[in-house]
């Protein structure tokens, strides 16, 4: 049985339903309807030779598929070989769901190696290939001792017209807020972001539980 037999095999169609409105730039024949943790075991059962011929298949036909080769590269342990399938996948990537469930375990150990690759992610020409890097920005570099101001200023010098960039943006800069909060403020305070992403900015971090009343207080007034 092929891995896209197994996929259909498992098909939820109330859940591909629901998944269809959450990303509504997809035809809902392309979802077959699988949840996350369905393919998250998939994704570790998957035999090596079976995972390897699968990741190999591009392009694939359904969002479930693009979603299970996105975890089957988070499991890779080679930073080399994980670079080398994100490359390959990058392109093919065309939401924010499944932009967004890729996580290579081997980054977190290799943040210097990982930084060029990013910086050319976020010259990308493609809507998803500069959400993914602005991803790895907020995932492994926004907490000590990877964090650096550089960072924010790499993120704030992305201009795009895209939704799902400028939301990326948003929620980056929320977080910075949170986390690297001196650092982070002259860049709402200086209105350095567009104003749609400013705004949001504002918003999530009012949002959030890792902002102390205080903070939310001005940040409110700088809307």
């Amino acid at each position: 049985m092929t891995v896209r037999e197994q996929l259909l095999g498992l098909q939820d169609i109330q859940y591909r339903d629901f998944t269809a409105k959450l990303v509504p730039n997809i035809d809902k024949a392309d979802i077959i309807g699988i949840r996350t943790p369905v393919l998250r075991m998939m994704a570790k059962e998957l035999s090596s030779a079976d995972a390897d011929m699968f990741i190999k298949e591009l392009p694939h036909k359904y969002f479930d598929e693009y979603n299970l080769h996105g975890l089957l590269l988070s499991k890779e342990k080679d930073f080399d070989r994980a670079i080398s399938g994100l490359e390959q996948l990058l392109p093919y990537i065309d939401n924010w769901a499944t932009c967004d469930i890729i996580a290579p375990r081997s980054f977190k150990r290799n943040t210097d190696k990982l930084l060029p690759h990013i910086y050319e992610w976020l010259g990308s020409n493609r809507t998803y290939t500069v959400r993914f890097g602005i991803g790895m920005l907020l995932k492994y570099y926004l907490d000590a001792p990877s964090f650096s101001p550089q960072y924010l200023e790499a993120v704030a010098e992305v201009k795009s017209d895209e939704y799902y960039v400028n939301m990326m943006i948003a929620w980056y800069f929320a977080t910075a807020l949170a986390k690297q909060y001196m650092d982070t403020l002259p860049y709402i305070e200086g209105h350095r972001l567009s104003d749609w992403v400013h705004r949001k900015a504002i918003q999530k971090s009012v949002e959030s539980r890792r902002i102390s009343d205080e903070h939310k207080q001005y940040l409110r007034s700088l809307k």
